[in-house]
């Protein structure tokens, strides 16, 4: 059994203020300040600073708290393999994309599936990562940006970004130059989300941003978004994928321009998550042969 105190400084590094962590511990706040102060002791180095009033993490916190998830993680694992149960339990994390328009192979799967308890989360990237990084999550399958120092991951695939607008849109099946872009009237997705991200990339390194557009709408919902782009009421941009699966959309690309991101499995660093990503993996490829 892991020591009380790492639970305590995972949720102080997930919390960030002494005061809430140990109301939500239900601990005195001196108690938790003591069970840092031990952390501290036994690894010899600085795990918080505080900035003014801005408590951070230092960069050797950083490095424990990346650790200290992997071996909670691991430990929950093997708890469930002592029990010996019948069923796993498998929580999955997907972004919207991927999760709507991917995965369609793995949730039947794991649906069908009398040994799996499933469980499906979609979620934009920053809240995914958070439920990764609380244990919440077995892995995820993001198309947004993350850190590759901090987790593991697997590359799933490459899929281009392209605009999307209704079929009678001038630009319904033309490359169109950046700069006519702009004229329009752009429907895009929350902040937080993969697929803003990338494109809101590709534009800060053509120096524009999403306030260069001559309208802009945001909505989290991929299906609202395609709805109105399909009546003519703005256009957005989306993966491959979704365009695929929308025969009331057209396709238009940027001259001289293409946009491609990674879509990855994504694990909790040196966890085990990744030998039971890669039993799902065999099961499914099992099942197809």
């Amino acid at each position: 059994m892991l020591d009380d105190r790492i639970y305590t400084f995972l949720k102080l590094c997930e919390i960030m203020n002494y005061r809430k962590t140990a109301e939500l511990l239900n601990m005195t706040q001196p108690a938790v300040t003591q069970h840092i102060h031990h952390l501290e002791s036994l690894y010899r180095v600085k795990l918080f600073s505080y900035n003014g009033k801005t408590l951070s993490k230092t960069p050797e916190g950083c490095r424990l708290e990346e650790y200290a998830r992997s071996v909670v993680y691991n430990e929950k694992l093997f708890q469930q393999q002592l029990l010996k149960r019948d069923q796993i339990d498998l929580s999955i994390g997907a972004t919207k994309t991927i999760g709507d328009f991917v995965i369609q192979d793995i949730v039947e799967f794991c649906t069908k599936s009398e040994d799996i308890r499933f469980e499906l989360s979609i979620d934009n990237t920053h809240n995914l990562l958070r439920r990764l990084n609380a244990l919440e999550l077995d892995f995820l399958i993001l198309e947004g940006y993350f850190n590759k120092e901090h987790y593991d991951s697997r590359l799933l695939r490459e899929e281009e970004l392209v605009g999307i607008c209704s079929p009678d849109h001038p630009f319904a099946h033309r490359e169109i130059p950046l700069k006519d872009i702009f004229r329009e009237h752009i429907i895009m997705r929350e902040s937080g989300s993969g697929t803003r991200a990338v494109f809101e990339r590709f534009l800060e390194e053509k120096n524009y941003s999403y306030q260069n557009f001559r309208q802009s709408t945001v909505i989290s919902s991929f299906h609202m978004i395609r709805h109105l782009v399909a009546l003519g009421l703005g256009i957005s941009f989306a993966y491959q994928s979704v365009s695929d699966a929308a025969p009331n959309l057209a396709v238009f690309r940027i001259q001289g321009e293409t946009i491609s991101h990674e879509f990855n499995y994504v694990f909790l660093k040196d966890s085990a998550a990744i030998q039971r990503f890669e039993w799902l993996m065999e099961q499914i490829h099992g099942s197809k042969s």
